[in-house]
């Protein structure tokens, strides 16, 4: 029998009963180390740690918490209601996009090329019905239309809640 990395070296039986008597010398010494388990040793040096670090009082300090949450969440006071009247006059120069909807309506492309100068296209919505006042797409009111000197504006009549926004996604 030959080793495939030194094919011209021959490998006799014997050798090989030698390679596996130094295996098992190996081995047994292998069995003093894991006597001496590393792993053992180191589960029973955190076990110690824990037990040390572990506090001697079961109910906790909760004098640091109350500190810090003061600290986090300032209570309120007439000098912070001006802080924040500040804050809030950071944000009103913002631009917000506020659209008032008629109705909707689904076309086909047929239909939209159709289209001229003096069509008519019927809307879900009916006459006299609210129309949605909505702010970057998301309804916040309805309202209906007035014409005050040539001009159209529209009278904001319900704010919608949080609850009826929802109410009239589903639709």
């Amino acid at each position: 029998m030959t080793d495939p990395n030194k094919p011209d070296q021959n490998v006799s039986d014997d050798d090989w009963a030698d390679a596996m008597s130094e295996q098992e010398e190996t081995s047994n010494t292998a069995d003093i180390a894991d006597e001496e388990d590393p792993w053992a040793a180191a589960m029973a040096e955190q076990e110690a740690a824990e037990e040390d670090q572990a506090p001697s009082d079961p109910a906790p300090d909760t004098s640091a918490a109350k500190a810090a949450s003061d600290e986090i969440f300032r209570p309120l006071s007439p000098a912070i209601g001006n802080e924040q009247a500040r804050d809030l006059e950071m944000i009103m120069d913002i631009p917000v996009k506020l659209t008032v909807e008629l109705g909707r309506t689904k076309l086909t492309i047929k239909q939209l090329l159709e289209l001229a100068q003096g069509s008519v296209i019927e809307l879900e919505g009916l006459a006299g019905e609210p129309m949605d006042i909505l702010i970057n797409g998301y309804l916040i009111a309805q309202g209906e239309v007035v014409v005050i000197e040539d001009k159209y504006g529209i009278r904001i009549t319900e704010i919608i809640t949080p609850s009826e926004r929802i109410h009239k996604l589903n639709r």
